[in-house]
């Protein structure tokens, strides 16, 4: 045997590792393939189209019988005959739970999921970083949650202009607007709401990443959600409310209806929303860089 066929194999180069692209399809057609994911996605599409079709039957009193706080059961009453609330008004109500349901579930799957099912250790003796791999399941995360705010945008959009018409497109303040404006207020909204979910989804993916059971990551988020809601209304916690990245998610979406538009609250729950991504995916990628499997 030659001095070269006992020689050691050449260390690995960056060149051999799979490209990123690659991955992150591969880890989309892995997500998309999931039947509980297509559920959850089928459920989110379909609120609108129920609501559009109660909001018609109840008529006039669906609007009645409740306070006008401007949050999600305002904006409810207020759909009624309006094809620019409706859409506004389901992502509003889903926001409270399905929708960060949607994000966690995808959280906790990415890291968590793979770890009960034995296939993380793969992604880390395989030639990819930790940071790629992080980059990969956040894109896939990420990716979830635009899909499930699409999907209502879509046809909550269809089902007001079919029901109420074009011409059914004003304000809360009583102003009349075009097809396109009506649109960018509703893309606007569904922008800000994909970004609190997406901060969902990194919070989820830093628990993911200390427990191989998805369903504790999934429990541990939905309950911290519900925690964060209550402490919203204890007023001698005020000090604290700032920090909560539930704050306003039922009244920041009534600014865009408004005219002119208030965004205040928009461009708060934004900052917020960043700020809890880069922290959530800064623990995640800290906990995976130290772990061997």
């Amino acid at each position: 045997m030659t001095t070269q066929a006992l020689a050691a194999p050449a260390p690995r180069t960056g060149h051999d590792t799979v490209p990123l692209p690659r991955l992150i399809a591969a880890e989309l057609r892995w997500i998309f393939r999931r039947p509980r994911t297509l559920a959850v996605l089928a459920l989110l599409a379909l609120v609108p189209i129920v609501i559009g079709v109660g909001l018609t039957l109840a008529g006039q009193d669906a609007g009645s019988g409740g306070p006008d706080d401007g949050g999600g059961a305002a904006l409810i009453g207020a759909a009624v005959n309006n094809a620019l609330v409706l859409p506004i008004a389901a992502m509003v109500m889903t926001l409270t739970l399905l929708l960060p349901l949607a994000s966690a579930m995808a959280g906790a799957d990415a890291i968590a999921g793979e770890t009960a099912h034995g296939t993380l250790r793969g992604w880390l003796i395989a030639p990819v970083s930790r940071g790629r791999l992080l980059t990969v399941k956040a894109f896939g995360v990420a990716t979830v949650s635009a899909v499930a705010v699409l999907a209502m945008v879509v046809t909550g959009v269809v089902t007001g202009l079919v029901i109420n018409g074009t011409g059914s497109l004003f304000t809360l303040s009583g102003t009349t607007l075009s097809l396109w404006e009506a649109l960018g207020r509703i893309l606007l909204v569904a922008a800000w709401i994909v970004l609190q979910l997406w901060a969902v989804g990194a919070v989820a993916l830093a628990l993911s990443s200390f427990t191989e059971h998805p369903m504790l990551v999934v429990a541990s988020v939905l309950a911290g959600s519900i925690v964060f809601t209550i402490l919203g209304f204890l007023s001698s916690l005020s000090w604290l409310h700032p920090f909560l990245l539930t704050r306003n998610w039922t009244l920041a979406p009534a600014g865009v209806l408004q005219d002119p538009m208030a965004t205040t609250m928009l461009g708060e729950g934004a900052l917020r929303a960043v700020c809890y991504i880069v922290v959530g995916l800064s623990i995640a990628y800290a906990r995976l860089i130290t772990r061997d499997g």
